[in-house]
């Protein structure tokens, strides 16, 4: 049983690597035409496949076809069919907030979340440069507060170089990037006092944030501070729901950047990530039809003939590509 568990990682390792190997061979063909490299890809990827034993092929087929929509998606973007991803309310409203603090007089604060030097906090500081060029532009002040000392470090210079791209480099300051504290309720109420002292006009909470959340957001809420809210961790939404101006739900946290970068490779990402979504959920619907005929095929409620037997066989094998 181990021995065919570990067939299985290896063998998906070796489908994964070789379409991340196949993305960066094909987008580095520039002469070539889009949809001649994405079959190529394709086709080469599938091939690999082919080496990996029956009771595989369902995850890895799924793997490789989800590849497939993604770097359609984005060699198809990188050429003149950039597509279009619908308006985040919460990410249209960092310009109003960041004018208002300028018009205030009061600084922006940006908290990438309480967790370490992780996936969720190099999202919110990739959201934070964007903003930090647009508060050097207006000639404001930002204040970078968080839970992690290697975060602080990357922290600073994710500010230094938006200030230095808004053309404002002599505004930043080093010491409006603290480190608070590495424990949580501590850090909470470090930020709660910051908030208080420097009369916060507006506030970006992007990360990873726990119970700590609630704490932060209604002192800010109470000192009028305009809010824009996203997290990966769910149970969090509807506490920042109730407390924040703007929240970005779900999937709008990571397509974030695409969405204010207008990258064209991050736009085709975001819209292969969804083809693969639709395609998850129909195979879905099919398992459970398949799984729905074959319990009646076997209690005997659909009784057997040519077409049944040939629908049998087709549910049964459908279901023993994804066991």
């Amino acid at each position: 049983m181990q021995h065919a568990s570990d067939n299985w990682n290896v063998a998906n390792f070796v489908v994964i690597l070789s379409v991340i190997i196949l993305f960066k061979i094909v987008t580095a063909q520039k002469g070539m035409k889009t949809p001649f490299a994405a079959c190529i890809g394709l086709f080469t990827v599938i091939l690999l496949a082919f080496t990996v034993r029956a009771h595989w092929w369902g995850a890895s087929i799924g793997i490789l076809i989800a590849s497939a929509f993604l770097l359609f998606k984005i060699l198809t973007s990188r050429s003149d069919r950039i597509p279009t991803i619908r308006r985040i309310a919460g990410l249209n409203a960092i310009d109003e907030a960041v004018g208002r603090a300028t018009e205030m007089g009061r600084p922006v604060l940006m908290i990438p979340g309480i967790g370490q030097l992780d996936i969720p906090a190099l999202q919110g500081l990739n959201i934070f440069g964007y903003i930090a060029r647009s508060v050097a532009a207006f000639g404001n002040r930002t204040i970078l507060a968080v839970a992690d000392p290697p975060l602080a470090g990357v922290g600073e210079e994710v500010i230094r170089d938006a200030y230095a791209a808004g053309g404002r480099p002599e505004l930043f300051n080093p010491d409006d990037v603290r480190f608070i504290s590495d424990r949580q309720f501590a850090f909470a109420s470090g930020v709660a006092g910051l908030i208080e002292r420097e009369k916060v006009a507006a506030s970006f909470l992007m990360g990873a944030f726990f119970a700590e959340s609630l704490i932060i957001t209604e002192v800010a809420q109470r000192t009028g501070t305009i809010q824009i809210a996203a997290t990966n961790q769910f149970t969090q939404l509807p506490f920042f729901v109730a407390t924040c101006d703007y929240v970005l739900l779900g999937d709008e946290f990571y397509a974030a950047s695409a969405y204010l970068s207008r990258n064209p490779t991050l736009l085709g990402s975001i819209v292969g990530q969804d083809y693969a979504k639709l395609l998850i959920l129909v195979v879905i619907v099919l398992g459970v039809i398949a799984t729905g005929y074959m319990e009646l095929v076997h209690t005997g409620a659909i009784h057997d003939s040519s077409a049944t037997d040939s629908l049998t066989k087709v549910a049964d094998y459908f279901l023993k590509m994804f066991r």
